[in-house]
């Protein structure tokens, strides 16, 4: 055997610490959380979170939560990696108030983002008249909701893509060019797959803000049952009922589907990863 130690150093304090306080760090901010919910279903039995659950109100809610979040997800995907190439590759005037404005979502309290997006698309808002004159209506529909939680996923995405495109050099698509490439065969074979993994790291990001999204979007939702009702909104008003088993059978099912949605990404992210690695 050599005698290369099993653990190298490094700045860092030690393995143990290190694993010590991450542990206690995910065990207070992540475990205890899951648990607690886990616990409360649990007690409140299998029948009840099923007859919780299988409620027309409730699936409707589920739907169009999940649903928004993932249309809103994938928008913020294909605008995100545009913006983040934008203010990477080109100068012009006012980049770095745009570059600084993409960080408002997550300085900006989400009931202050809620109450400008409602005062902005309502009817009678600047951008909500000019749309009523068109003959849409955006804010109290589904629009609305789409519209915020764009809002607040937006972010991730531009955020999670930009250092790596700052890593790759302009010489990678002068070489493609130089052999003959068009622009989209340089864009779809040689940046979009360096670009990949972390764009569906900025996507899941952006999904899990968005199906969780409460103040942002209780404003400008006009919460009708059915119609505009989200889940998290379910379960305030569970909890605000006293109805604490009720409001943890909806959260394990967010939870439930949160876990398959991410999982799938994830799998998605590894193939991707294992994809460029063979290239």
């Amino acid at each position: 055997m050599s005698g290369r130690p099993l653990v190298s150093r490094t700045a860092m304090p030690g393995l143990g610490l290190s694993a010590g306080i991450t542990l206690f760090m995910l065990t207070l901010v992540v475990f205890l959380p899951i648990g607690a919910l886990l616990w409360k279903g649990a007690q409140f039995g299998p029948a009840a979170i099923w007859d919780t659950i299988n409620r027309e109100r409730v699936w409707a809610a589920l739907w169009l939560s999940f649903r928004l979040s993932f249309l809103a997800a994938g928008f913020n995907l294909v605008f995100g990696v545009i913006l983040a190439w934008v203010l990477v590759r080109y100068r012009f005037p006012g980049r770095r108030v745009i570059d600084a404005a993409v960080d408002l979502p997550f300085a900006l309290p989400t009931a202050v983002a809620g109450i400008a997006l409602t005062a902005l698309y309502a009817p009678n808002g600047v951008l909500g008249s000019l749309a009523g004159d068109l003959g849409w209506r955006i804010a109290y529909t589904q629009w609305g909701i789409w519209l915020a939680l764009v809002f607040v996923g937006l972010p991730f995405v531009t955020r999670t893509v930009q250092p790596v495109i700052e890593e790759i050099e302009t010489e990678v698509e002068e070489a493609s060019a130089t052999l003959g490439a068009s622009r989209w065969h340089t864009l779809r074979h040689v940046i979009a797959p360096m670009l990949m993994p972390a764009a569906l790291t900025g996507f899941a990001l952006s999904l899990a803000r968005a199906v969780g999204e409460y103040g942002s979007v209780i404003f400008i939702a006009g919460n009708i049952p059915l119609r505009t009702e989200i889940a998290p909104l379910l379960i305030v008003i569970q909890l605000e009922e006293y109805n604490y088993g009720a409001a943890a059978a909806i959260g394990l099912a967010m939870l439930a589907i949160s876990f398959a949605m991410l999982l799938a990404i994830n799998l998605i992210q590894i193939w991707s990863r294992r994809r460029i690695g063979h290239v």
